[in-house]
């Protein structure tokens, strides 16, 4: 038997890992690979969600932005140019998705005069209550209380008890030096470094804060990687339906 040559041209497909390049992935999934597109969606995701988000300010309304926007480039794929870079072409689908959206929601939104003449109980509870007794900023604040707590806490016992009647108490700086016995300028030394470690604790806790926000991984990645797959083989099934 003849032994089996493959021709000096052959190459075998690369394997899709992590160290695959954004060009490989779009070339693939250009091609019709959808595990290859999947790979961009995983890759891309929180950039996308977080770009979405800050134009529509709603998670609900960024992942149906988002997943409208994927579809959008699953269908524009071969039409990517393979110097551009994958990330800005992706960002720039998407913010025409949201943009467009909020576009729309504008048109849609109803006059103040109207609103304010509605018959609508819950329109009319709305224009009626204190902003600042609703349930939303209410526990937000309640957030931000309980944060600040923990780094007053943490602070050392004398500034500690210092920034409390100072700050909390709003107590003078005659007063808490004869509260505590101690001189009026160790009342004043003491209240800046506690403020200063204050401003420290909470920078720290804002920095890691803003790295989490809108945070992406988990449920959300897989709820839209999903969703996007099964309208991609929708449209697969269809079209193979109309040959």
């Amino acid at each position: 038997m003849q032994a089996f040559q493959l021709s000096p041209n052959f190459s075998p497909p690369k394997t899709i890992s992590a160290a695959s390049t954004d060009l490989d992935l779009t070339e693939r999934a250009a091609d019709g690979d959808e595990f290859a597109f999947e790979c961009i969606m995983r890759r891309h995701n929180r950039l996308l969600f977080r770009t979405a988000r800050s134009i529509l300010k709603s998670d609900a309304d960024t992942e149906d932005a988002l997943q409208e926007a994927y579809l959008r480039a699953w269908r524009a794929l071969p039409t990517f140019r393979a110097g551009a870079k994958l990330s800005t072409w992706l960002v720039r689908i998407v913010i025409n998705e949201a943009l467009g959206r909020l576009r729309r929601s504008r048109a849609e939104v109803i006059p103040l005069e109207s609103a304010m003449a509605s018959a609508d109980p819950l329109t009319q509870k709305s224009f009626e209550e204190d902003a600042d007794l609703q349930p939303e900023l209410c526990a937000m604040r309640s957030e931000v209380r309980r944060l600040m707590e923990a780094r007053i806490d943490s602070l050392p016992e004398a500034f500690r008890t210092v920034f409390v009647l100072r700050a909390v108490e709003e107590l003078s700086v005659e007063e808490v030096s004869a509260a505590l016995d101690v001189p009026e300028a160790t009342v004043r030394t003491r209240f800046f470094r506690a403020r200063g470690l204050l401003r420290e604790g909470l920078s720290h806790d804002v920095d890691l804060a803003i790295d989490d926000a809108f945070s992406f991984a988990g449920a959300r990645c897989d709820r839209i990687v999903a969703g996007v797959m099964a309208s991609v083989a929708e449209h697969r099934d269809l079209s193979r339906s109309s040959f």
